[in-house]
């Protein structure tokens, strides 16, 4: 009975880290989503502008997200992660496009990623990102 008794104890606390794993993963996705929205706001406005990206390097998905840890412009993609709320985002211009998908026609988009990452508790975090287009 000993033994089944510790079994047991160590099962419910196995099962207690993992929900609590799960909880903060799916902290840091929200947090992700809402920096994510926070992005695309700045994007949105009429006044906000950005340069093309500079080479093909730093028109590439931003690699330092893995690692991000504050603010700032990274040298090697030339993005500018701003913090937002424990979360960060990062903007870039990829360049324009006519003619796309809810584009009207003859008409040119400019198209920006926006990358943002959540991090929750000890470094878990999410990476979402979406291209917006603004015309």
């Amino acid at each position: 009975l000993t033994l089944i008794g510790i079994s047991s104890m160590q099962n419910a606390t196995l099962q207690e880290k993992m929900a609590g794993s799960v909880s903060l993963r799916n902290q840091s996705f929200q947090l992700a989503e809402a920096t994510l929205r926070i992005g695309e706001s700045a994007v949105q406005l009429p006044t906000y502008t950005l340069e093309v990206c500079g080479s093909t390097a730093q028109c590439a998905p931003p690699a330092e997200s893995a690692t991000l840890t504050a603010p700032g412009v990274n040298g090697s993609s030339g993005v500018n992660w701003i913090a937002v709320g424990g979360g960060f985002y990062g903007v870039q211009n990829i360049g324009t496009t006519t003619g796309a998908i809810n584009i009207p026609s003859n008409t040119s988009a400019t198209l920006y990623r926006v990358t943002a990452v959540g991090i929750v508790g000890n470094n878990i975090r999410s990476v979402v990102e979406s291209i917006y287009a603004k015309y």
